[in-house]
C-alpha cells in the first residue's frame, strides 16, 4: 500500500522555520511564522493565562470526556467575545461548538457544507492564508477565488471583490475574512462591509466568516464590526474563531465554530448536524484550552487583565508597521512602502520579487515567504536596521 506514496514538498511556511533554524548566522531574521514574538523574539505566556492554568490545576477534578459540543460555558462565551449583544443571541438562533484551534473550526465548517452540499463550491480571497484551500479541499469541497489585493498598487481590489461576489450562485458558500487579512494586512472599511453584505443578502450564498485575529487590529469590538454586521443582514452564516493569537494559546488548540440559523428550530436542527460532524472527526474537543479562556472571560479581574495584554500585543505590531517604514526611508530606500501602515494585523507584503526574497534569505539569513508576505511579529528595535539595510540591497 504504501509503496504508491511520493514524496510531497514541504509546506512552504514551516519548510522556512526549519531553514531558520539550521541557519547559524547570528543576524538571522524569522519573518515567516505567524505567530507573535515580543521584543525579545520570545512568545509569552499572557499573565491572565498563567492565572487561569493555576485555577485549573487547583480546581480541576476529572479528566472524563467532554461532550462533542465542548464546554457549554466556553461556548457561550465565545459566542458572546464574537457576537457582543447580538439580537441573534437573545433570539436563541446560535449554536457554538468547541473546535481543535480555528484550523478544526474551518475543517468543521467545511464538512458541514458538504453535508448540506455535496459537491458544494467555496469561494475564497485572492490571496488568502496559505491552509485555507488545503483545509476546504480536504472536506471535499471544491475552491474557487475572487479579486481582493490588487498587488500592483498595494491595495484593496474592492471593485474586482464585489464584481466577482455578485456573479456567485446561490448554493455556494464564500469565506470573509473578519479583519486582520491574511496575508495581505488589508481590511474592508465599515463603507465595504456594509456593500457586502447588501450583496450577501441580494444573492443569497453562504457566508463563512475566518476570525482568527480578533482584538489584533483595532480592539474586540471593531475587529468585529463586519461580522456581527452580516449576522444583522442575513439569515445565515458561519463563524469560526480561534483563541491561538488573541489569547496566545498556540499549543493548546482551541477555537470555535458558530452558526447562525434562521431561527431557534433551525438552530436546532444545524446542531445536530455540527455535532455528528464532530463525532465522526475527533469525537471530543480538548478542554484545557476552552478552561483557560472561559476562566478568564468569567472574571471581570483577568477579563481586564487580558484587555491590558492584548492591546500591547495590538500595540507592538502597529508599532512595528511604522517603525519598517521609517527605517527603509533613513536607510535610504525611496520606494514608497507607506501602504504598510495603513494595514491590520501581524502580516503585510512587501511587495518585492521572489528574486528578491531569495536573495534576502541567501545573502542576509532573512527569511521570507517567497509571495513576499512578511510576519511583522519578527521584526523588533534590535533587527530593524539589519533588516532595512538588507531590503535596500536588494532593492
Amino acid at each position: 500500500m504504501f509503496t504508491i506514496l511520493k514524496q510531497l514538498p514541504a509546506d512552504p511556511i514551516l519548510g522556512l522555520s526549519v531553514k531558520f533554524k539550521a541557519d547559524n548566522n547570528p543576524n538571522k531574521i524569522d519573518l515567516g511564522a505567524g505567530i507573535y514574538k515580543d521584543v525579545t523574539g520570545h512568545t509569552p505566556v499572557l499573565a491572565c493565562v498563567k492565572t487561569a492554568e493555576q485555577f485549573r490545576v487547583d480546581n480541576e477534578t476529572t479528566k472524563a470526556y467532554i461532550s462533542s459540543a465542548g464546554s457549554a460555558l466556553f461556548n457561550e462565551k465565545m459566542t458572546e467575545l464574537i457576537l457582543g449583544d447580538h439580537k441573534v443571541i437573545t433570539q436563541n438562533r446560535v449554536r457554538t461548538v468547541s473546535t481543535p484551534g480555528g484550523t478544526g473550526a474551518l475543517r468543521v465548517a467545511g464538512e458541514f457544507i458538504k453535508t448540506c452540499t455535496p459537491g458544494a463550491t467555496i469561494w475564497v480571497s485572492n490571496p488568502t492564508w496559505a491552509n485555507h484551500q488545503g483545509v476546504f479541499k480536504a472536506a471535499g469541497l471544491n475552491i474557487k477565488t475572487y479579486p481582493y489585493y490588487d498587488y500592483e498598487n498595494n491595495n484593496l481590489d474592492f471593485d474586482g471583490m464585489l464584481a466577482a461576489l455578485k456573479q456567485i450562485p446561490k448554493e455556494d458558500a464564500v469565506l470573509l475574512h473578519a479583519c486582520c487579512h491574511n496575508p495581505s494586512g488589508m481590511d474592508l472599511s465599515k463603507e465595504q462591509w456594509q456593500q457586502v453584505a447588501d450583496v450577501t443578502k441580494q444573492i443569497g450564498f453562504m457566508p463563512v466568516v475566518d476570525m482568527a485575529y480578533q482584538g489584533f487590529g483595532e480592539n474586540l469590538d471593531a475587529d468585529a464590526y463586519g461580522l456581527r454586521l452580516l449576522a444583522n443582514t442575513v439569515d445565515q452564516m458561519i463563524i469560526c474563531s480561534s483563541c491561538s493569537k488573541n489569547f496566545g494559546l498556540y499549543r493548546e488548540r482551541i477555537g470555535a465554530c458558530s452558526i447562525i440559523g434562521k431561527s431557534a428550530t433551525a438552530a436546532d436542527i444545524i446542531n445536530s448536524v455540527l455535532l455528528n460532524v464532530v463525532r465522526v472527526m475527533y469525537s471530543m474537543p480538548p478542554a484545557s484550552g476552552a478552561a483557560i479562556v472561559e476562566t478568564i472571560l468569567s472574571s471581570a479581574e483577568l477579563t481586564t487583565q487580558w484587555h491590558g495584554e492584548l492591546k500591547e500585543m495590538r500595540d507592538r505590531i502597529n508599532g512595528v508597521r511604522q517603525l519598517l517604514v521609517d527605517k527603509l526611508i533613513e536607510n535610504g530606500v525611496t520606494r514608497d512602502f507607506s501602504f504598510i501602515t495603513t494595514q491590520n494585523g501581524m502580516f503585510s507584503f512587501l511587495g518585492i520579487d521572489k528574486a528578491q526574497v531569495q536573495r534576502l534569505q541567501d545573502e542576509f539569513s532573512i527569511y521570507i515567504v517567497g509571495s513576499s508576505r512578511i510576519s511583522l511579529a519578527g521584526i523588533s528595535p534590535d533587527n530593524v536596521n539589519y533588516l532595512t539595510q538588507s531590503i535596500a540591497k536588494v532593492l
